[in-house]
């Protein structure tokens, strides 16, 4: 049922973008596996570019395994989190399922205008999108508040140039060490052959 629902929500945005779906097309018959604990489930491009679920004795061309934790982070659009999901397989439809990832997006207004009508979906999308701005401005400002505090007024994290002196530090005490032990093997040494 999860194959289903993932197919039949990616064919209505890429029919609703207009460009996904000829990209998707030069990709006919190759199959993509996502792993995303705990599912797992199989995606066959079709010779429309539309999407259906993979029949089970399919191998897939191109397989990625998402961590759970990096979904916060993809749902935010996190460049950096693209990087953290494990791949393996066809190098042409991996990068397209990573660029559809990044440039496809949902038309919220054209969905609710069905019901709502044109102006007031766009109304709505407006103040969705102005509420989750102020939630996102919130939790950074929170973020960097609770930064500072930890950093300033009852530190609990290490500033970065705090970090850097600690490391040249233990550098610093390597190398004496080091030079000490030097010193007295030579010592050991010279005692020993003196006898």
């Amino acid at each position: 049922m999860l194959p289903s629902s993932v197919a039949a929500t990616l064919n209505h945005l890429l029919t609703q973008s207009g460009w996904a779906l000829p990209r998707l097309a030069k990709l006919a018959g190759k199959t993509a596996q996502f792993q995303l604990a705990p599912f797992s489930f199989a995606l066959t491009i079709l010779c429309d570019g539309l999407l259906r679920p993979a029949e089970a004795e399919v191998s897939a061309d191109a397989t990625c395994v998402i961590p759970p934790s990096l979904l916060p982070r993809l749902a935010l659009n996190d460049a950096a989190a693209f990087s953290d999901i494990q791949t393996s397989g066809d190098p042409a439809l991996l990068a397209e399922i990573f660029y559809l990832s990044r440039n496809l997006g949902w038309d919220a207004a054209e969905d609710l205008s069905r019901f709502t009508g044109d102006l007031a979906a766009e109304r709505i999308v407006q103040a969705v999108r102005h509420k989750r701005q102020h939630w996102q401005g919130g939790a950074l400002n929170l973020a960097e508040a609770l930064a500072e505090y930890w950093t300033e007024e009852r530190p609990l994290l290490a500033k970065p140039h705090q970090v850097a002196e600690f490391v040249r530090q233990v550098d610093v005490l390597r190398d004496d060490l080091a030079r000490l032990e030097a010193r007295l093997a030579a010592l050991l040494q010279a005692g020993g052959s003196a006898a």
